[in-house]
């Protein structure tokens, strides 16, 4: 923590924080409770507060209620920022490169070595970093079918799949349901990508 003229500023590491509305929404919780925010981005927030010392407990409390978390680890951190890499690269730049492709942006945005990211995501994770980069890519192919403005050949070629039937494999491999299945259904089932 450091101390400022007007209070105490501590930079908090938060779990979900993986969309731009999130940052908006959390800096007017975190005002509500009477915190100053001096900086907020995906993953972290820069607090000010004026009391020499302060529980964070109606933080903590906030943050669990609304589905977000306190990192306290670095490895921990890591992994957010992982996740954060891999959704930007799926759903916000839409990259059409290989797997490779995206093996080498995750490394170059987090600056530390494939194999190494991919240990300490499977070990907080219980999940590889490839099939957690599948199941955001699965994701994202339900909305693009949602929104019906691409046929399922621009779809595959917009997420990297060799081959329609490549992508429709895997969709099915993964969700339980075909393509087509997945198009007729009234109750559609989307997963939040902050739950994958």
């Amino acid at each position: 923590m450091k101390s400022e003229a007007k209070g105490i500023s501590e930079t908090l590491y938060i779990r979900n924080m993986v969309c731009e509305s999130s940052k908006l929404f959390l800096k007017e919780k975190f005002e509500a409770l009477g915190f100053v925010v001096l900086d907020i981005s995906l993953g972290k927030v820069l607090i000010q507060h004026p009391e020499k010392k302060v529980s964070l407990e109606s933080v903590d409390d906030m943050l669990v209620y609304y589905g977000f978390e306190i990192i306290h680890s670095k490895e921990d951190r890591i992994v957010e920022e992982i996740k954060r890499a891999v959704t930007e690269l799926i759903h916000d730049l839409n990259n059409v490169d290989s797997i490779v492709r995206k093996s080498d942006y995750i490394v170059e945005k987090l600056g530390l070595s494939y194999p190494y990211l991919s240990k300490i995501f499977s070990e907080h994770e219980h999940k590889t970093l490839e099939k957690y980069i599948i199941l955001q890519k699965i994701e994202r192919i339900k909305y693009l079918i949602d929104t019906e403005d691409f046929t399922l050949s621009e779809i595959a070629f917009m997420m990297d799949y060799s081959s329609v039937q490549y992508l429709s494999n895997q969709f099915k491999s993964i969700t339980g349901m075909t393509v087509s299945q997945y198009k007729e259904d009234n109750q559609k089932t989307k997963i939040g990508i902050d739950k994958l």
